[in-house]
């Protein structure tokens, strides 16, 4: 008997203490605790409850106010008529492009893939990668494509398996803005060099080189934050994927494998094309009807690619701002990273008439092309990458990510600038 008192005691000085305590056979601490999360949860789904109870009105109450505002300045049909024009020839210049861009990539990238290009680079450039992006050597492949074509490119390679065997998930979630930051990079280079400026766009690559450090370190800590686990996990199943290729190399050789290579890369850049078209056409087009103004003749007609200005507007008056941070000695010059939000062609249109009217000098130009090859049209193409890649819940995360990126490359670009300037003087 005395031995079951001290296992009862034992036991209760085991248990936790809301069990201990007893009336009529009834763990009377037990019940009167458990009250107050049932009452939290209430409060909290009742919390929930009105808002979903309001949210309908508060959805409804911003696009009736932005339709109501966009209508008053430009006028209803001409607003509507610019929104289905910019969305069409977005889809006919802008999407078809970038599927074009999309489709030969793809093919050379799997041609990459399927030859041991791939890891031949993961190998060489593991050394440089790995310390500054966190990311396999394999990933300058990306960087390379990107550079020379657009933002998607990435996609094309993301998407085929074997490049995704070499990463971790958070790292090839990371590849979104990786890739972003060197998008169209060789056109922005060799179009500021046609201004008249050599050196200065040098300058602005290595300031883009910085922003893509911020922006993927960025984007793998908010990963990591939210996704502990993907850290350990791979993108995909690198021992399959080994076995597949060894079986593609052991059915087909020489010719065979490179007509396969071409169709299958190609065919995935097609799929990649079709599933940028949503973010490309929606977002771009808003963001472009609130940054372009009238027609040249400041009326509207309902063409594409007008807008309110209303971006431009706002960055004006905190024009003090990219004064400090960017050397703008004109608020005019705004408007280029605004717009590169967006387009970086749209962008790169600007410069021209900036240089007519005698706003740009070297330093802007530096400016431009960091922030115009980091940013890189990054809010037309960033939900669209990221929904292609299977992680659209993270698109804010990559957003803010590249939106901090691209700021650090303009002002490393600036003030590197700045540096040479005074040594060269």
């Amino acid at each position: 008997m005395a031995t079951e008192v001290k296992e009862m005691e034992t036991q209760t000085a085991t248990q936790p203490v809301l069990e201990t305590a007893t009336i009529n056979n009834t763990p009377v601490e037990a019940i009167a605790p458990a009250k107050e999360p049932a009452e939290e949860t209430a409060g909290v789904e009742k919390k929930k409850s009105s808002l979903k109870k309001y949210e309908g009105l508060i959805c409804l109450a911003i696009v009736l106010g932005l339709f109501y505002y966009l209508g008053q300045v430009m006028g209803m049909a001409n607003m509507l008529n610019t929104l289905m024009h910019t969305a069409h020839d977005l889809l006919l210049n802008t999407v078809f492009y970038l599927m074009g861009i999309c489709v030969l990539t793809g093919a050379i990238g799997r041609i990459f893939v399927e030859f041991g290009v791939v890891r031949m680079a993961e190998r060489a450039l593991r050394p440089l990668m790995k310390p500054l992006f966190h990311l396999p050597g394999v990933a300058s492949l990306g960087a390379v494509m990107t550079f020379l074509s657009d933002n998607p490119a990435i996609i094309s390679l993301a998407n085929d398996k074997r490049f995704s065997s070499y990463f971790k998930k958070f790292q090839f979630i990371s590849l979104t803005n990786f890739g972003t930051a060197f998008g169209m990079g060789l056109l922005v280079m060799v179009f500021m060099v046609g201004q008249g400026y050599f050196w200065q766009p040098l300058v602005g690559f290595f300031g883009a080189f910085c922003g893509c450090v911020i922006s993927t370190r960025l984007m793998q800590y908010f990963v990591l934050k939210n996704y502990p686990h993907y850290a350990v996990e791979d993108a995909s199943d690198a021992n399959m994927m080994e076995l597949k290729e060894k079986e593609s190399s052991q059915q087909a050789t020489g010719f065979t494998r490179i007509l396969n290579s071409l169709l299958d890369g190609g065919r995935t850049g097609v799929d990649v094309g079709i599933a940028i078209i949503p973010g490309v056409l929606i977002i771009s087009s808003l963001v472009m009807l609130l940054t372009f103004g009238p027609s040249s003749d400041g009326t509207y007609t309902g063409a594409a690619y007008e807008g309110v200005a209303f971006l431009p507007w706002i960055a004006g008056k905190i024009n003090i701002i990219f004064e400090w941070l960017f050397g703008f000695g004109d608020p005019h010059l705004v408007a280029f990273p605004i717009t590169a939000l967006g387009a970086v062609g749209a962008a790169l249109g600007l410069v021209p008439n900036f240089v007519a009217q005698g706003w740009v000098d070297g330093n802007a130009i530096a400016v431009f092309t960091a922030i115009g090859m980091c940013w890189s049209g990054y809010l037309s193409t960033h939900t669209a990458m990221l929904d292609s890649l299977g992680y659209r819940e993270l698109t804010s995360k990559a957003i803010l990510s590249h939106t901090i990126g691209g700021l650090g490359a303009a002002i490393i670009a600036h003030f590197t600038y700045v540096l040479i300037a005074l040594l060269i003087a």
